[in-house]
């Protein structure tokens, strides 16, 4: 353990951490989520929320203030929930967290999968809610 890393922060997690540059990419992935067929460097996060990832990783982690959403969301399906209530407790997070308003995109749950597999690394969670699914750019400190 380190002063000042939060627990829920593995070894694994902080060396990724610390090896992504500015513009890379990780999602935290609810437990729905397809973590092993989308990625290579896949953490495991079993037992743990999206939510204390997020609040963790914000800590340490930079967002990139360059792009015009440096947060990315999966996108509901039509005939489900329009604006899950997770999500407003991520936007509570992140502009707690943030020095600026963070913008936040939506894509469509293919496109969200699809740009997954680019991600510099995937947290496989236990979340449990529809649409916890979230990207995280990395900015510069």
């Amino acid at each position: 353990m380190l002063k000042g890393i939060p627990p829920i922060i593995s070894p694994e997690l902080i060396k990724v951490l610390m090896e992504m540059g500015h513009g890379d990419e990780i999602v935290l992935a609810d437990g729905n989520f397809p973590v092993a067929s989308h990625s290579s460097r896949l953490i495991n996060g079993h037992g743990h929320r999206v939510e204390a990832f997020l609040n963790a990783i914000l800590e340490l982690f930079p967002l990139d203030t360059y792009v015009p959403f440096p947060v990315v969301l999966m996108d509901t399906v039509e005939g489900d929930e329009k604006n899950p209530a997770i999500w407003k407790d991520y936007e509570e997070i992140l502009n707690k967290k943030s020095d600026f308003y963070v913008q936040i995109e939506k894509l469509e749950r293919m496109d969200f999968y699809e740009r997954s597999k680019s991600a510099y690394a995937i947290i496989a969670t236990s979340e449990r809610a529809l649409y916890a699914n979230i990207i995280l750019k990395k900015g510069v400190l």
